[in-house]
């Protein structure tokens, strides 16, 4: 069984005293909800702070990025090395870093590996845009994405998989929990056919994209979506809240 998965991606979004006050409110909500995995990933600046706030909890921290070099002169990155002993979890190949960042198959293959070195938890996030998916080319792109990102890991360790479709993140059109469940059963053979059914049954598929209180039991109702990865909503702690509490409902109830 696999233990579901709900992950909070600020973004650029919070101050630092923001997301310490976010953190306070989480904690005294979901520090006692079981039977679902809770992970805050914050900018960098707040990762500390809010590491002390969570402390003793089981809400665990993540940061939405790294630089694969363990040091160097790569001003304004963050080693994972950085991040060893401060976060559990790390996002790697975001659409939006690889949009806006140009962020390279080898880049995120190399962040992988990288992360997985420093025994950190990867979130690989794959997913198409509209004008893939309006050519029948998702599964294809998908694919080419996972297949890249995973080329020469042998081990792959507590690796999530977050299917962000791009053109259903941030838009308020998420996308149909069928079509979800039927991309991540995808997701899970290809896992299969490179690592064997025993990394198959391991390895969480989550979803991510406009993401709500009001949608998320639809998706958590699907036998291959192991839980979310929540942009805006989890900005608002009830929001978030409600959608830990309903996952965790759900999955125990199968």
């Amino acid at each position: 069984m696999r233990t579901p998965l709900v992950v909070a991606n600020w973004k650029m979004n919070t101050t630092v005293n923001d997301g310490v006050a976010l953190a306070k409110e989480l904690r005294a909500e979901l520090g006692t909800v079981k039977g679902v995995e809770k992970v805050l990933c914050p900018p960098f600046v707040s990762l500390v702070p809010i590491s002390e706030v969570l402390n003793g909890s089981s809400i665990k921290l993540g940061a939405q990025n790294i630089h694969f070099e363990e040091s160097g002169a790569y001003t304004g990155e963050i080693s994972p090395l950085m991040l060893k002993g401060l976060c559990r979890f790390v996002i790697i190949g975001h659409s939006e870093r690889r949009i806006y960042f140009n962020e390279s198959l080898e880049v995120i293959n190399k962040k992988i590996k990288a992360a997985l070195k420093a025994e950190l938890k990867p979130i690989l996030c794959v997913g198409e845009n509209h004008k893939e998916e309006e050519a029948g080319e998702s599964v294809g792109t998908i694919t080419g994405q996972l297949r890249s990102a995973l080329d020469g890991v042998r081990e792959i360790g507590n690796l999530t998989i977050a299917y962000e479709p791009v053109w259903a993140i941030g838009t308020g059109k998420a996308a149909a929990p069928r079509e979800v469940n039927s991309t991540a059963n995808i997701i899970r053979r290809v896992i299969e056919s490179v690592y064997g059914d025993d990394f198959e049954d391991r390895v969480r598929v989550i979803y991510g994209g406009s993401v709500t209180v009001d949608n998320i039991r639809d998706f958590m109702h699907e036998e291959h979506i192991d839980g979310a990865i929540v942009g805006g909503a989890s900005l608002r702690a009830s929001d978030f809240t409600a959608i830990v509490k309903k996952t965790a409902e759900i999955k125990a109830g199968k």
